[in-house]
């Protein structure tokens, strides 16, 4: 971690994260009747606390291991005074599995997850059908599943894996039009400047 990332996770990490248990998350009280919208490896967080400061009213919830990302999103809250971001450090599956209760999430977003390029290290890949299935009964009636990538291959195994979820409907034909409200990251940026087409998704829970 940078100096800055260092500081950031040792001084806020306790007031801005959730510590993982094997019981369902207990959000503050001013906070159960809001919107909570779960962001899976957040990276270094550049969409993740954009997006929580031009929401004020609903709340966001990343999961992320890698400790640099997790210090800068820290330092961004501090920064820019966010109050409705928090962390958690852990297994996505894990914490979705124990923490999140069924029909519970108004959204969760999945930006450009590791791709795993190499044949043999497909199954790697987070989108696969009984995640799908562990994040369909995470979210409530009319809440959505927002995933985004930048890799063809990966595009087209998500976009079967999904559609082969029953329960959700594809809000487009396909993949989705870019979501203008999502915001750009030097990450996404990177892969522009390398020809990489951005390919996207959003479902529905019927």
């Amino acid at each position: 971690m940078s100096p800055a990332q260092q500081s950031a996770y040792s001084r806020l990490y306790d007031s801005f994260s959730y510590p993982f248990s094997e019981t369902p998350l207990q959000r503050e009280k001013d906070s159960e009747n809001r919107d909570l919208i779960v962001e899976i490896g957040f990276g270094m967080g550049d969409a993740t606390y954009k997006i929580a400061m031009e929401n004020p009213d609903k709340d966001y919830l990343g999961i992320e291991v890698y400790k640099p990302g997790i210090g800068k999103v820290l330092d961004r809250i501090e920064e820019n005074g966010i109050t409705n971001l928090k962390v958690i450090e852990h297994d996505a599956v894990e914490v979705l599995k124990y923490m999140i209760r069924d029909d519970s999430l108004a959204g969760v977003h999945i930006f450009f997850p590791d791709p795993w390029p190499k044949k043999k290290h497909h199954k790697r890949r987070i989108i696969q059908p009984d995640f799908v299935a562990l994040l369909k009964n995470k979210v409530k009636k009319n809440g959505y599943i927002y995933a985004v990538t930048d890799w063809e291959n990966y595009a087209e195994h998500m976009l079967s894996v999904f559609e082969n979820e029953k329960d959700l409907l594809n809000k487009y034909s396909g993949f989705a039009e870019p979501q203008q409200w999502r915001p750009f990251t030097k990450f996404e940026r990177k892969g522009k400047e390398k020809s990489h087409e951005i390919f996207e998704l959003v479902y529905i829970k019927n």
